[in-house]
């Protein structure tokens, strides 16, 4: 089975597939709060019917070459994940995000899985532009946007409904040239 190791701490990267419905469930259930604050992922998978329709969506994307799902797990339990949420590849972008349950926070997991991903999509794929959606209030995935070497291109006030909120997302984003700058 493909798995990527995501530094010493025996975490691994690897794709999120049907099979794994009850597994991703689990997940949700154990950080449904914590990961729903500011994604609406938690609200979407709910039961194995709706863990598994989401995890084939994303076989379907990958099958098209439009999206992909990686999961990330420490010490053999799915504690979070990282994503193309949207690639096309005629125009060169892709949309990157990420989610972790409360015993996958701290580590640097989403961090690393996103470099792996990212250089994986300008380098085997040829993406030109990597971006990342944040609600404004969502200090840590700012953070992570950061530590990634992202710019911030601005806020889209108001742009988001969830959980009956609105909330203004930033857009950050690396540029193919950026990111091959920063990691040579």
């Amino acid at each position: 089975m493909f798995a990527t190791p995501l530094g010493d701490d025996g975490a691994v990267l690897r794709p999120l597939e049907p099979w794994h419905a009850q597994e991703f469930l689990a997940h949700m259930d154990r950080g449904r709060e914590f990961i729903g604050r500011f994604i609406a992922l938690a609200d979407a998978v709910v039961d194995e019917a709706s863990s598994r329709a989401f995890l084939q969506s994303y076989a379907d994307k990958a099958a098209a070459d439009t999206a992909r799902i990686y999961g990330i797990w420490t010490g053999g339990t799915l504690v979070g994940g990282v994503l193309f949420r949207t690639m096309d590849l005629r125009m060169g972008t892709a949309e990157a995000g990420c989610w972790l349950e409360p015993a996958g926070v701290g580590k640097g997991l989403v961090t690393r899985a996103a470099r792996l991903i990212i250089d994986w999509a300008v380098e085997e794929r040829g993406i030109h532009r990597v971006e990342w959606l944040a609600a404004a209030a969502n200090e840590a995935s700012i953070a992570v946007a950061r530590r990634l070497g992202m710019s911030r291109d601005g806020v889209l006030r108001q742009s988001y409904l969830h959980r009956g909120e609105r909330y203004d997302v930033e857009v950050w984003s690396v540029l193919a040239p950026e990111w091959r700058a920063a990691t040579a």
